[in-house]
């Protein structure tokens, strides 16, 4: 009788380990991890084009979600070859729809995209098999990550504070990199015509085991100018990543970029060169930018226009603004006298 009840027992005792097994192997499927998107500055000005952090090691079955943080926009996206990125980033994933809804499986094959997130918006992703995944945003080339998917039974070497802490530590790392704009901008006072100058925009691409992230500075080195009439103006992008535009009165059609407008010359050097008149013209660089990698690119406008000059006629007030970046302040005037 002993015997028989010790049985019972030891079989009651083995069913509440494999119960409790059980349960744990669910709880840790589902763990749900959070990646930051982005960083900005409070005056938006400086902004880290990053996953934060830019690197997680997870389990088989567990999920992400990530969170945008900024005003500027990104996405994420995981595709494996012969998927590329493509040329205009409102395609996504090339498919029909081309971006995915949240929460969305990524099994480690073909294209999953989710569409522009801005700030405050989240999207969920699950990952049910292991392996080594990249996460790229498809608006900013050199903003990349790696997900590495460890199967259940293996030991994870973070907690989701660690990654707290390592994503806080490099968005203030990149947003000090940002901010900086020292290239000898006056900052609204009057210049000589040879040093009719303005920079447009600033910025670093750091790199670690991880990927790639981006310190951006979304600003005019010099807002306001004042030169005479008949003298030039020169703006060069010096941000190695970032595409800007420089924007005087109608703003074009978002169809027609990053083509420049129809008054737009090309000087000997192959800058880019347009005329205004009066403070009411229009005019628009396209995109002013270094050549793009990693991606196939039109031929025309031709890649790597980092400058554009425009000779100013007439005296008054002309506006401008990048049109990719002037809701995060990115405005500035010539002054013509």
């Amino acid at each position: 009788m002993r015997h028989s009840l010790s049985g019972r027992a030891l079989r009651f005792l083995l069913v509440l380990i494999a119960g409790m097994l059980i349960s744990l192997q669910s709880g840790r499927a589902d763990t749900t991890w959070h990646v930051r998107v982005g960083a900005q500055s409070k005056d938006l000005g400086r902004q880290a084009l990053a996953f934060l952090p830019n690197e997680i090691w997870i389990h088989e079955h567990d999920s992400i979600t990530f969170q945008s943080g900024v005003d500027e926009p990104h996405t994420v996206t995981f595709m494996t070859p012969p998927k590329t990125r493509p040329v205009d980033f409102t395609q996504g994933c090339g498919g029909a729809p081309p971006f995915a809804t949240s929460p969305a499986t990524w099994g480690g094959s073909g294209c999953l995209s989710a569409p522009p997130l801005f700030n405050g918006d989240t999207f969920t992703i699950q990952f049910p098999n292991a392996g080594n995944y990249k996460v790229v945003c498809l608006l900013h080339p050199d903003m990349t990550g790696t997900v590495h998917v460890l199967k259940a039974g293996d030991a994870l070497p973070h907690e989701q504070g660690y990654y707290d802490a390592q994503g806080d530590e490099q968005a203030d790392h990149l947003l000090s990199e940002a901010d900086h704009d020292g290239h000898g901008g006056t900052h609204g006072g009057w210049q000589h015509a040879a040093t009719h100058g303005i920079t447009v925009g600033d910025g670093e691409i750091l790199a670690n085991g991880g990927g790639k992230s981006t310190a951006a500075l979304m600003r005019f080195t010099d807002s306001t100018m004042t030169i005479h009439a008949g003298d030039t103006v020169e703006w060069e992008n010096r941000d190695p990543a970032t595409p800007h535009t420089i924007t005087f009165g109608t703003e074009p059609d978002e169809s027609v970029l990053p083509a420049p407008s129809a008054d737009v010359k090309v000087d000997a050097d192959g800058a880019r060169h347009a005329t205004l008149n009066h403070p009411g013209d229009s005019t628009h660089s396209g995109f002013i930018m270094a050549a793009p990698e990693e991606v196939p690119f039109v031929s025309t406008p031709p890649p790597g226009v980092t400058k554009f000059r425009v000779t100013f006629k007439g005296a008054g007030t002309y506006p401008f603004i990048c049109a990719l970046h002037d809701g995060l302040g990115m405005k500035g005037q010539i002054i013509v006298k």
